[in-house]
Order: C-alpha cells, then structure tokens, then sequence
C-alpha cells in the first residue's frame, strides 16, 4: 500500500490487491488542513492511512463514499474533531450494520477489525454539497439514484481533474453492486464520465490516470453490467434461482477478475429487484460461498 500524488495536492491511497475488505482511500490537502476521503476496514489499516497523511495537515473533513465497512469502520479512529460527512443513506445504513460487531464467516480468513467502534457521518447529504479546503472547493455529488449502494457519494476536486469514485468504480476487478442497483450502476457510468476526469481513484485497484484507461475501465463495467443484466433476465424466464443461473454463466471475458463470484451476489439484486422483494443479505452469501465451494478469500488481516 503506498500514498500517490495524483497531482495538485491530492493524494491516493492504494491497497493492493483490491480485493474483498482492502479499499482506496485519499486526501486532499489544503493551506492548513486537510479532507480525507474514506477511512479503511481494520484500525490497524487506518491508522496506517493516518499516519501516511499525517503531514499533509489537520484532517479537518472526512467523506466516506458510502456505508461498505471497508471505507468506514476506521472512522472512529479519526480525531474527534473531524467532521465525518456522508449521505443520509449512507448514514442510515452504518447505524444499522452488524458486521462491525462481528464478522460472519463468509470470509477466509474472518476479518478482524481490531478496536474500531461505529462511528457515523456528522453531516449528512442527500444531493450535493462542496466543501472548501484551503479555499480549494472539494464537490460531493450523489448520482441521483441507487447505484453500488443507495447512499453513494463521489469527491470530485475540480482544480486538480481528480474524481474519487468510491466503488461506483472496481479498476480490473469484479463490481458489486448488491445492496445497490444494476440499472442504476449502469447509468451511473455515464454521469462519471461526465465529469471528464484527469484521473479516477476507484473505491478497489489501481488509480486511473489517462484517458485513454479511463474510458477502458467505464467500458468494461458497462460490458459486465449488461451482461449481469441478461444472465439475470435469462434466470428469470426459465424460473432458475441465483446460483444456478451463476452457475450456468459464461463470464466470458470477466471470468478471470477477481471476485468473480460476486455475479451470484448481483444476480440475487437483478432477482430481488424484478419481483420487488427485500434483498436476502444471508442467503445471497451462503450462495457466493457455495459457487466457489468455500470461503472467500480476504488478505484484509496481513500485516
């Protein structure tokens, strides 16, 4: 994990490999404080964060993209004085999370988050907020819909071209989009590129810093969506579950990312969403463990 100038005094931090629980985070630093975007899963990966950012200022603001434990559990170990902003959903739906008390054994090996408390925004948005650090405006948008999740949030630093995307962005992985929307995860690609960043830092992977890889990645999350789309439709009509309908897929050119079983976690939204039901949390994991046969892999505990 390293922290990256993207450039103007903004800053990536980038946890290899991106995968299940090891998130990116950022900051932007101002005249005499500065705004972090994100904190991470475990105190012991957060204060490593912390510690990297520590002389770039203050941390007057932080924003967390969305409610997932991997970009706020490590909230609480901000200074008190941090003003901690976040989407009223958002909000709304860390209170309510019970992984924080205790991590269910879907993962191998259970993530430990160390002496983290919950900890929720100060704040909240539902549309737009900017905020001014170090007379540099910092621009909170929400995509006007549900996306990876119902509360997310982008950080957009204008001055500087860089779009913090939270995981609205997967850079070379598998997308999740299972407390969210498909559709709307969709959509969202557009309203990204709309913003003509210089660079993206996706909420998992590596920071995107051309055009050129840009417009790739968005392409492919594009591609993976309408495929997740039809492979859910397809289920549907020959009233197949899920995992059978997962089962049955051809990824195609996404079997090789990481995290590939996440398609049974997205089908169960696609599934959930066309009959209007609550999206079953417990029975959509037990459904990723038994595609692969296991647990999912997380590093989220090495030093």
């Amino acid at each position: 994990m390293s922290l990256r100038d993207v450039g103007d005094g903004v800053y990536a931090w980038v946890q290899p490999d991106g995968t299940w629980w090891l998130n990116n985070a950022g900051v932007v630093a101002g005249e005499n404080a500065a705004l972090i975007v994100d904190t991470c899963a475990t105190a012991t990966r957060t204060r490593r964060f912390l510690d990297a950012t520590s002389t770039l200022g203050p941390v007057r603001y932080a924003v967390n993209t969305h409610q997932h434990g991997d970009h706020t559990y490590g909230n609480s170990l901000l200074p008190p004085e941090t003003v901690v902003i976040g989407h009223a959903l958002m909000r709304d739906g860390l209170a309510a999370d019970p992984v924080i008390d205790g991590c269910p054994p879907f993962w191998q090996p259970v993530p430990d988050w160390g002496p983290v408390t919950r900890r929720l925004p100060d704040v909240t948005i539902t549309d737009a907020l900017t905020l001014h650090v170090g007379g540099r405006p910092v621009e909170l948008r929400h995509p006007g819909g549900p996306a990876h999740t119902t509360g997310d949030v982008v950080a957009w630093v204008p001055s500087a071209g860089v779009l913090f995307t939270g995981d609205l962005v997967f850079a070379g992985l598998t997308p999740l989009v299972f407390m969210g929307s498909v559709p709307g995860a969709l959509a969202a690609l557009d309203w990204l590129a709309g913003f003509a960043p210089r660079v993206i830092v996706p909420g998992h992977g590596p920071v995107l810093d051309d055009p050129a890889t840009i417009a790739r990645v968005l392409d492919e999350h594009r591609r993976y969506y309408q495929l997740v789309l039809d492979l859910g439709r397809d289920g549907l009509a020959r009233g197949i579950p899920p995992l059978r309908a997962a089962r049955q897929a051809d990824l195609g050119e996404f079997a090789g990312w990481a995290d590939a079983e996440r398609i049974v976690l997205n089908l169960h939204r696609v599934y959930a969403d066309d009959g209007g039901r609550d999206f079953d949390l417990i029975t959509a994991f037990t459904d990723a463990t038994a595609l692969l046969g296991r647990p999912m892999h997380t590093a989220v505990n090495d030093a």
